[in-house]
C-alpha cells in the first residue's frame, strides 16, 4: 500500500482516537502512537497500535507521523521534538486545523532538515471518524499527495488535494466558517418561525425539502438547535472560536474585513463567556434568540 514501512499518530481525542483506531486496522502497517492521556492509548493499544512513551520515540521509529492536535501551538514543539533526534520521520502530516501562515513557516523549516510537512485537516463528524468517512482536504505536492493517499483513504472516504502546503488548512477553515455563519442564519430563522407559532422541527423539516436544504440545516439544525440539544464534547464552542479566529486571520492576511464571519466569531465570544464554553457550538442560538442574556446563560 505505502512506500513507507512504519507510521506514527500523536494525539487521540475525539476525532484522533477513532481515526488513528481506522489506521491501525486498515494500513497493514505497524502504527506507534502516543498521547497524554493513558486510557486513550491502552484503547488503541488493544485494538493493534504500537504504545510509545514520548513523541522522541515515535520519530525515532516511524517514517511517516500523523498529528491530530488542537491547534498549531501544539503542533509546532511536537513536530520539532519529532525531528530533533538522530532519525527523523521522512514526513509529517498534520491534521489539525492549523494557522496557515504558520503551517507554512514550519514546512520551510522542517524541510531544511529534510523532512516533508503536509497539512490534511479532516471534515465531519466524530461519527465519520469512526465510521472513517472524513472529508480530508490535503495541501502538500502532486507527489506528497499520491503516496498519502491510501494511507489517508483508512480514515476518510474523500480525500482531496487542495494545492501546496497551506491549502489543506484554507479549506477546512473555510469550510468550518461557512457552518458557523450557517448556524448563525439558521439561529435566526428558527427564531423568527417560533415567534410566528410555527413548531421548530417541523420548520426545518419543512425547508430540507426546499432550496434552503444544507448539511448544516439538516445536521446542526435538525439534530441540535431545533431540539435544543448542545452536549459537551462534541465540536465546543471554544473551538469554534479557534477556528474562527483562523478564518478572520486569513482574511486579515488578504485585507479583508469580513462582516458576517466578524458578527459569527463575536456572538460566539458572547456565548462562551455567557458558560457555553464546552457546549456543542449551536448553543449560540439562545444568545441569537434572547432566552439568555450574555454572562447569564446555563449550560444545557
Amino acid at each position: 500500500m505505502s512506500k513507507y514501512q512504519t507510521l506514527g499518530f500523536i494525539g487521540l481525542g475525539v476525532m484522533g482516537e477513532p481515526m488513528c483506531n481506522n489506521l491501525v486496522r486498515k494500513a497493514g502497517l505497524p502504527v506507534h502512537i502516543f498521547d497524554m492521556n493513558a486510557e486513550a492509548v491502552s484503547r488503541v493499544a488493544a485494538n493493534g497500535g504500537k504504545q510509545e512513551a514520548s513523541t522522541a520515540d515515535i520519530g525515532a521509529k516511524a517514517d511517516v507521523v500523523f498529528l491530530s492536535l488542537p491547534s498549531i501551538d501544539q503542533v509546532e514543539p511536537v513536530a520539532r521534538a519529532l525531528v530533533g533526534g538522530t532519525r527523523k520521520p521522512a514526513m509529517i502530516v498534520d491534521m489539525s486545523t492549523s494557522d496557515v501562515a504558520r503551517s507554512r513557516a514550519l514546512a520551510a523549516e522542517l524541510k531544511e532538515q529534510g523532512v516533508e510537512f503536509i497539512d490534511a485537516p479532516v471534515a465531519r463528524t466524530a461519527e465519520a471518524a469512526v465510521k472513517g468517512t472524513l472529508l480530508i482536504s490535503v495541501g502538500g505536492s502532486d507527489a506528497a499527495f499520491e503516496t498519502l493517499k491510501p494511507l489517508l483513504s483508512c480514515m476518510g472516504s474523500d480525500v482531496v488535494h487542495c494545492g501546496d502546503t497551506g491549502c489543506g488548512q484554507i479549506v477546512k477553515i473555510l469550510n468550518n466558517m461557512m457552518v458557523f455563519m450557517t448556524v448563525n442564519a439558521l439561529s435566526e430563522v428558527l427564531t423568527i418561525g417560533r415567534r410566528a407559532g410555527m413548531d421548530g422541527e417541523r420548520l426545518f423539516e419543512l425547508l430540507s425539502g426546499g432550496s434552503a436544504d444544507s448539511f448544516a440545516l439538516r445536521n446542526h439544525g435538525m439534530k441540535s438547535l431545533a431540539k435544543d440539544s448542545f452536549p459537551e464534547k462534541v465540536f465546543p464552542m471554544v473551538y469554534a472560536i479557534k477556528d474562527a479566529s483562523l478564518a478572520l486571520s486569513l482574511a486579515r492576511s488578504g485585507s479583508f474585513e469580513p462582516r458576517i464571519a466578524q458578527y459569527t466569531h463575536d456572538t460566539m465570544c458572547q456565548a462562551r463567556d455567557a458558560g457555553f464554553v464546552n457546549n456543542y457550538h449551536p448553543a449560540v442560538v439562545q444568545l441569537i434568540d434572547g432566552r439568555v442574556a450574555p454572562k447569564q446563560a446555563l449550560k444545557v
